[in-house]
């Protein structure tokens, strides 16, 4: 890979030559602006409005144009000397957590290529320094006529820097969000989660630009002279009325396109909770009443049983009565003499 820049990384004491590579690239067709009746390139040319010709690159130079008007040249060795220790270095600053950072400030990436042998002891010695701590160095560096504040991290066995922006250059979200009272339910919430876990999670490298493949078909078709694809009718979207039935909808068809079940049922386990327990309750109390008549048929026959005992001791008691009064009245009658 080709360097855009060549410095050090200042750390502390140390310093550590280093080559900037682009960490990305751009896989976007360009188109060239060309005259509609007859295809003829559109170019810019170039004109010094003093001398009213065109000029080369190699004439054009840098000015700043004052509040007057008046242009003040500023060349490279002007650019080379400016009072910056971060003018042709990586100044590294501080170490803080990943987390720390917003991505909102996030800029360009690069690659941090150690440059040459004696690079390579100080370029690991602060990789591996990263990879321990679970923390990201901060640095300022200049590039392109400006100074720029980065983010240092480990990728694979490399440094990467990313730029990143000025805080004051991220702008506050103010006048963003909605500016009316909206009130979420707790249905509507566990729908969403139920859409979030059916949509589940995907592999960044799965996915591609599926607008440069249509393009890059539309001009194959119009290089061999054929008719360009034709485009798929759009989904009908329409305008959302109920919500609750949009997000039902959405996890149906996301269940079906991963091949689920396609019922939808918004709170299964609060629904299954109370129809379990009211099941459990009316056998309860069935059985409950079966053993309560039980008991009482029971109690019943003990009272009867009990009362019928009763009245045959009372029986037997009278019948021994008048037994004994019997045998008395046969010892006291008298006996007759015989002459």
């Amino acid at each position: 890979m080709r360097s855009i820049w060549n410095g050090a990384i200042s750390f502390g004491l140390v310093s550590i030559p280093i080559k900037l590579v682009n960490a990305t690239e751009s896989h976007a067709i360009s188109f060239r602006q060309v005259h509609a009746e007859d295809n003829g390139r559109i170019r810019y040319r170039k004109f010094c409005e003093l001398e009213d010709r065109e000029v080369t690159q190699s004439e054009i130079g840098k000015g700043y144009e004052d509040a007057d008007g008046t242009i003040i040249p500023i060349t490279d060795d002007d650019l080379s000397h400016l009072p910056l220790p971060t003018a042709r270095t990586i100044e590294i600053v501080a170490f803080v957590p990943a987390d720390r950072i917003d991505p909102l400030q996030m800029d360009a990436a690069y690659y941090l290529a150690a440059s040459g042998a004696p690079a390579a002891k100080p370029y690991t010695l602060l990789r591996e320094a990263l990879k321990r701590s679970h923390k990201v160095a901060i640095a300022k560096y200049a590039l392109r006529g400006r100074e720029r504040l980065g983010m240092l991290r480990v990728v694979g066995d490399a440094i990467a820097m990313h730029g990143l922006l000025w805080p004051d250059e991220v702008r506050a979200p103010e006048g963003v969000a909605p500016d009316v009272d909206v009130t979420v339910r707790d249905k509507e919430l566990d729908l969403a989660d139920a859409l979030m876990d059916t949509l589940g999670e995907v592999d960044l490298a799965d996915l591609h630009d599926e607008y440069r493949t249509a393009l890059e078909e539309v001009i194959a078709a119009k290089a061999a002279g054929e008719a360009p694809p034709e485009t798929p009718e759009p989904a009908t979207g329409g305008k959302v009325l109920d919500l609750m039935a949009a997000l039902e909808k959405s996890v149906r068809a996301a269940k079906e396109s991963r091949g689920e079940d396609a019922e939808v049922t918004p709170m299964p386990q609060r629904a299954a909770a109370k129809k379990t327990a009211t099941a459990k309750k009316a056998p309860a109390r069935k059985t409950a009443a079966k053993k309560t008549a039980a008991s009482g048929k029971t109690a019943a026959a003990n009272g009867k049983t009990a009362a019928a005992g009763k009245t045959a001791a009372k029986k037997t008691a009278a019948t021994a009565k008048g037994t004994a009064k019997k045998a008395t009245a046969r010892k006291t009658a008298p006996r007759k003499r015989t002459a």
